[in-house]
């Protein structure tokens, strides 16, 4: 049984990760932080992680850049795996978490969702096929009227893939509004659209000569990234000091981990 700790347990993802984990007979949740104090858990909680002092396996993160930085202290003074779930670190949080990895190991990724690490790996196979036959690549993303950023991590990871599988020999175009002109042979645009509820949807396209091949992936909840985060802590929990991302989760799961 993996004993794993939650930063930020008292937030909304938090509390979907210790449900999740009330279910898996393979992870248990030992302890919490988290400076809310207004909902009881089945676990110890406190309200800052320097003063944790329950001995766990894994740690998860789903708190706030701001504390990012006192989280990696702890984890390499404890000695204690990382799955990084927090965005918008700033290049200098990025390198510390660089640094950090160096002595514990530490999962970071732009999506936790086991669907979109699979969308990855299917886009490398289907970008370095279609491509050079001529395909030209698109990515239209959808998410909430309430999301800061536009186009959203997992749109640039995405395409960041499919770059990749080709020699990263593509530019991205984000606005066609800008300039009156055809489309370049060699980019990939990405579109974004805000409005309502939209957990997150993410479409790809690629459009050859009277044919077009769609890759989609819907998030109905963000249960999905709760989920990914579960099971990238379990994949975690014995492994060596460097940085994984969620990739590493997939081919450990079909080379037969997590049975």
């Amino acid at each position: 049984m993996i004993k794993a700790m939650i930063n930020g347990c008292n937030g909304r993802m938090g509390q979907v990760i210790s449900a999740i984990c009330k279910e898996d007979d393979g992870i248990e949740i030992v302890a919490g932080v988290d400076l809310y104090d207004g909902i009881t858990n089945d676990y110890p909680v406190f309200p800052n992680i320097s003063v944790c002092d329950v001995k766990a396996d894994v740690l998860i993160d789903f708190s706030s850049a701001s504390a990012v930085d006192d989280l990696l202290v702890y984890s390499v003074d404890k000695q204690i795996p990382t799955v990084l779930c927090t965005t918008g670190l700033s290049e200098e949080q990025i390198a510390h978490v660089c640094r950090a990895a160096e002595k514990i190991a530490i999962l970071k990724s732009a999506n936790m969702s086991m669907g979109i690490n699979t969308l990855m790996e299917l886009l490398k196979q289907a970008a370095s096929i279609l491509a050079p036959a001529g395909f030209d690549m698109e990515i239209v993303e959808k998410h909430h009227n309430q999301k800061l950023d536009a186009p959203s991590g997992t749109a640039l990871a995405l395409a960041d893939s499919m770059n990749g599988a080709l020699g990263n020999t593509y530019s991205y175009n984000y606005d066609r509004s800008k300039e009156r002109k055809k489309r370049e042979k060699y980019e990939i645009g990405i579109s974004a659209v805000r409005g309502g509820s939209i957990v997150g949807e993410h479409e790809v396209i690629f459009a050859g000569l009277d044919e077009v091949i769609t890759f989609q992936h819907t998030a109905y909840s963000r249960n999905v990234f709760a989920k990914g985060a579960v099971e990238a802590a379990k994949f975690l929990a014995d492994k060596p000091a460097g940085l994984y991302d969620m990739s590493d989760v997939i081919k450990f799961t079909i080379a037969g981990g997590n049975r």
